[in-house]
């Protein structure tokens, strides 16, 4: 896991916020925001069984570029859209006598989010925030250490749940951190046949930077 580089950007972020004047700074209705950042997707430990049970499935994390658009129609609500580069998750097939088969697939993840600003229209420079949503996560590129077998993932739509921070540094930008839970589970197909489910579910988290305008 790659933690130390989200730690550094949380770390980055708390020290500039300490930086800043104490000057009161609008943040609320009628904003426009964008994030972008480093965002490690983390799927469950647990990610199912296939072929009738007899194949055990782990999906790997994977580290990416994500960024987000969001509007603020309330001081206190607001939407916000995460979009990302597709992720690369290596995933290995284990079966009951220990031997293993490689396989991979690409990820990307688009969520829709509500969100709830408590601290929104106040003038505190640590803004929290949850959000409630659906994530859409469209599978590509799948390859399996089977010659001439082909492996196809179908998209996935599930709920999402979300919460982080804003870090305000000034009138447009603030350090961001957050942390999105989605529900993603996929229904297997090999050559054509149904060998079952893999659910990924996986726990997101993103540091970086937001501009409101």
């Amino acid at each position: 896991m790659r933690r130390p580089l989200v730690s550094s950007l949380l770390v980055a972020a708390i020290a500039g916020s300490a930086l800043v004047s104490s000057q009161a700074i609008a943040y609320g209705k009628g904003d426009f925001f964008t994030r972008a950042g480093v965002a490690k997707v983390a799927p469950t430990s647990d990610n199912g069984d296939l072929v009738h049970g007899t194949l055990s499935t782990d999906v790997s994390s994977d580290n990416g570029v994500a960024f987000t658009f969001g509007y603020r129609f309330h001081d206190k609500f607001g939407v916000e859209l995460l979009a990302a580069s597709p992720f690369d998750h290596d995933i290995s097939l284990t079966a009951g006598d220990g031997s293993h088969i490689g396989a991979s697939t690409d990820s990307l993840p688009p969520t829709l989010t509500l969100q709830y600003y408590p601290l929104g229209g106040l003038d505190s420079r640590v803004q929290p925030f949850l959000g409630l949503g659906v994530n859409y996560t469209h599978f590509s590129n799948e390859d399996i250490e089977i010659k001439g077998a082909d492996l196809e993932l179908d998209d996935s739509w599930g709920a999402a749940a979300q919460v982080g921070v804003d870090l305000i540094i000034n009138d447009h930008w603030a350090a961001t951190t957050s942390i999105t839970y989605a529900d993603i589970d996929s229904d297997v197909e090999l050559d054509g046949n149904d060998i079952g489910k893999v659910d990924i579910d996986p726990v997101v988290v993103m540091g970086g930077i937001s501009f409101y305008f």
